[in-house]
């Protein structure tokens, strides 16, 4: 049996997928000792400018095809609409090289081995918890106010079996059919959402364990500053405080940094 991860990297105007990816990587390698396979439409990018060949297990060429347009802040005071690939995510199940297989977002920083326990058929994360103490939250517990739990797709745990292979293809249906699926369950954006999407075929197929531990992140307004093997430090945005920060650290802990421009900065130095 193999296993590994799978990294989809998929560059905007200003967001470099690839730089993260390359970076998340390193860090799989370091703290997990598992393969990295990453999908991409640039795969001359990741040869040319971020030494793929070594980074890497496999460089698979994907076009997304279709473009969400999103909305990325850079903090608490700034903000651009940006191209965002997200529309091929639902592909990994037939794309994979492995039996048992890790997707995770290019800006989910690893910090231990924490999900090296995965020993389910099918697992993703509903518990969640924002590093702030404050915000309301609400968002990522039912995906809107009436309707059902909220998972994230921003990791994802799957081995190759014929249910997964079911909810993979139910969710390549909901995707084809998102505006449909967005009225019956309430959701209030038109942006197509993989969140959105797995939480939905979760909640039909009911075959959704919960990965070990709890998706931890920072939102788009807080900016990382630093990371140090294990330790991240990250200026939090203050309640009721535009543009004021609490600095906080972290240590050991997987981290979803949402503000993909200080995500780079810390990567390209």
């Amino acid at each position: 049996m193999t296993r590994g991860v799978v990294l989809f990297a998929h560059n905007n105007e200003q967001i470099d997928y690839v730089a993260q990816a390359c970076f998340l990587a390193k860090r799989i390698k370091h703290f997990m000792d598992l393969p990295t396979t990453i999908v991409t439409d640039d795969k001359q990018r990741v040869l040319k400018y971020y030494n793929g060949a070594n980074v890497f297990d496999n460089i698979i060429v994907s076009n997304p095809n279709i473009k969400n347009k999103k909305t990325y802040n850079d903090g608490s005071l700034s903000k651009k609409v940006l191209d965002f690939k997200n529309y091929n995510r639902s592909d990994v199940y037939d794309i994979t090289p492995y039996d048992e297989t890790l997707v995770m977002d290019t800006d989910y920083i690893i910090s231990n081995n924490l999900l090296a326990n995965c020993n389910h058929d099918l697992m993703l994360y509903k518990n969640s918890l924002d590093v702030s103490g404050w915000r309301d939250d609400s968002e990522f517990r039912l995906i809107s106010e009436t309707s059902i739990d909220f998972y994230w797709a921003t990791v994802i745990f799957f081995r190759k079996t014929k249910e997964n292979k079911m909810f993979f293809d139910l969710v390549k249906h909901i995707k084809e059919n998102y505006a449909h699926y967005r009225l019956l369950y309430q959701i209030t954006s038109t942006v197509f959402r993989n969140d959105y999407a797995f939480s939905i075929a979760a909640a039909i197929m009911k075959n959704v364990v919960d990965l070990p531990g709890k998706m931890v992140y920072t939102t788009a307004r807080d900016i990382l500053h630093k990371v140090a093997d294990d330790e991240l430090t990250m200026l939090v945005e203050k309640q009721d405080r535009v543009g004021e920060y609490t600095l906080l650290k972290s240590k050991g802990t997987n981290l979803h940094v949402m503000n993909k421009f200080s995500l780079n900065r810390m990567i390209q130095g």
